[in-house]
């Protein structure tokens, strides 16, 4: 039997030509099972979303498709938008779909099947492709099997909430994360830590970068750096993922003026890996010598982050 597939797609409703393109992207998907999508209104009355989506119907490219639109029922915000999503569908399986991202052709389907051939596996993600102003950069795993150990060390952006499936019950976002940050991170180390994360590595997602909500909120990317060493303490054990971070939290420090912080942060990084590049760039930062919108600039023309 074709397992039935929901699919939650989180919005504040300040972006609805990419919503409607999302949208149209999870319904477009050639699967012959049931999908179900549940766009949740966050922050924002559901009539007015509903009406951002109305006359998105779907293309016919499968099995039964319905829309519907509810207001967030749990903790403002992403979290909490997520898990009304997840507490509302009685799908098989559950996928996450951002509102400013697109699912590309054969998405659904080859994570399913991916699934399937793997009963003990409870979620799945893909590999994406970034799209920053003209530049589309894939970002590939290099993997099929995404471990505990390989979160720890490296965050693997292209595991991505935007590729995110799983089984309805396995996993819950936690609303506690701050400002919404690393919720997505969190939960993907949560589920490796239980069974290795089937990934199919091929990009079936277009993230788009230019438009987050979140990439300067700089105080709210610091505490939910803090809170990720605090919830996953393995984070600090390997050099390179602690050096990541401490790097990390050193640019945040230095976008915001906080030169003292940025380089205690900056020594920490270094200290668990020399020549960690994100120290580098957040005293570079913090001297004056760069801008950290020039440094995310240059960062995003190659497909990654800071």
């Amino acid at each position: 039997m074709t397992p039935s597939v929901g699919v939650v797609i989180p919005t504040r409703g300040d972006r609805p030509g990419p919503l409607r393109a999302a949208l149209t992207g999870v319904l477009g998907q050639e699967y012959g099972g049931e999908v179900r999508v549940l766009v949740v209104a966050d922050g924002v009355p559901a009539p007015r979303v509903a009406g951002q989506v109305a006359g998105v119907t779907p293309p016919g490219s499968g099995g039964p498709r319905g829309v519907r639109v509810l207001g967030n029922r749990r903790t403002p915000g992403l979290p909490g938008a997520r898990n009304t999503g997840i507490a509302v569908l009685d799908t098989d399986l559950v996928a996450f779909c951002d509102d400013d991202d697109l699912w590309l052709p054969g998405k659904l389907a080859a994570q399913v099947a991916a699934l399937v051939e793997e009963p003990e596996a409870a979620f799945a993600s893909c590999a994406v492709e970034v799209e920053y102003g003209t530049r589309r950069v894939p970002r590939l795993a290099g993997t099929d099997r995404v471990a505990h150990h390989h979160l720890t060390r490296s965050r693997m952006m292209m595991v991505h909430s935007s590729t995110f499936l799983f089984r309805r019950g396995s996993v819950w976002v936690d609303e506690s994360a701050p400002g919404g940050q690393n919720e997505d991170w969190d939960l993907a180390l949560r589920a490796a830590r239980r069974h290795p994360i089937v990934h199919v590595d091929h990009p079936l997602v277009r993230v788009r970068w230019g438009a987050s909500h979140y990439a300067a909120r700089w105080a709210d990317r610091i505490a939910g750096l803090e809170w990720m060493l605090a919830r996953h303490p393995g984070l600090a054990v390997e050099p390179r993922g602690a050096a990541r971070v401490y790097g990390q939290l050193a640019f945040c420090h230095a976008a915001l003026g906080r030169r003292r912080e940025a380089a205690r942060w900056s020594l920490r990084a270094f200290s668990a890996r020399p020549g960690e590049p994100r120290a580098a760039m957040a005293l570079a930062v913090a001297g004056g010598l760069l801008t950290p919108r020039a440094v995310l600039h240059a960062l995003h023309l190659r497909g990654h982050g800071i």
